[in-house]
């Protein structure tokens, strides 16, 4: 019995995401090292489930993107959809189940609290395209960028498309349909990453843009997101200058301004507690 029970915790696969919160900060790391974190159903669909909760979850007050080993992801594991072979489904069932997995980019872009991706080594695909969705990208100087669509017959998913041309403007056509593979420096000169830190400090420097972040007042970055999204969408001026004014004065009633404005007359750091 003993030896089955070996044999049953020896044969246990590793779950395809880790997820950890430490000091409101939750990680997210793809975990499919041997395969350079490619996405696969079980993967994309528990990356989706963990977004949910954590938009939901106020003791989460940023989130980090990132992947297990060398790499940030592949994209789509090409080699599973091989051997995945002709599907049965329609056309309207595939895109709609497509469509559902896509929504994690949605919430990395949208939920009201900062998203951050940290990536080396490849960043390819629907990889490269949640890695867009977040706010912050942090990348090493190992990195390699390329939407890579282009080179296994796909268009774009993820919102990879709109997503990349929020990013670099017309610029996301040359980069779509040709596919080149950045490094880190021209990513940053793009206007793609952020920043951009030696490979053995990603994680160093990551922790502590995502601490800095997670200790800011949540529900002010959360306002500053709709702000920028609804830019994104086409508002006009005076439409956004009307949100604006609707989402300062939320923040203007929140216990975080209160505890700034006393702060700043005591002379001291503010303590923000994300209320």
């Amino acid at each position: 019995m003993n030896g089955h029970m070996n044999e049953q915790m020896t044969t246990e696969k590793p779950p395809v995401l880790i997820e950890s919160l430490e000091n409101a900060v939750l990680t997210l790391t793809m975990n499919r090292p041997e395969r350079l974190n490619a996405l696969t159903p079980p993967l994309l669909m528990s990356l989706l489930q963990a977004l949910r909760k954590a938009s939901l979850n106020p003791q989460v007050r940023a989130v980090v993107l990132t992947g297990a080993g060398r790499a940030f992801c592949a994209g789509g594991d090409v080699k599973e959809m091989a051997a995945a072979g002709v599907s049965v489904q329609t056309l309207e069932e595939r895109a709609a189940h497509l469509r559902e997995a896509m929504d994690s980019a949605r919430l990395l872009r949208e939920m009201p609290k900062p998203t951050i991706a940290l990536a080396r080594g490849p960043v390819m695909g629907a990889g490269f395209s949640l890695a867009l969705a977040c706010d912050i990208l942090v990348v090493s100087d190992s990195v390699k960028i390329s939407t890579s669509f282009i080179s296994v017959g796909l268009s774009s998913d993820y919102g990879g498309n709109w997503l990349l041309a929020q990013r670099v403007g017309a610029r996301a056509r040359w980069l779509s349909m040709l596919s080149p593979v950045l490094s880190a420096e021209e990513a940053a000169r793009a206007g793609i990453a952020d920043m951009v830190v030696p490979d053995a400090e990603l994680e160093t420097e990551g922790n502590r843009l995502a601490s800095q972040l997670a200790s800011a007042p949540t529900l002010a970055i959360g306002h500053i997101k709709a702000n920028l999204n609804a830019v994104e969408s086409g508002v006009t001026l005076g439409r956004a200058m009307d949100d604006e004014a609707l989402r300062q004065m939320r923040c203007v009633m929140t216990e975080d301004h209160r505890e700034a404005a006393a702060a700043f007359v005591e002379k001291r750091a503010p303590r923000f507690a994300g209320r």
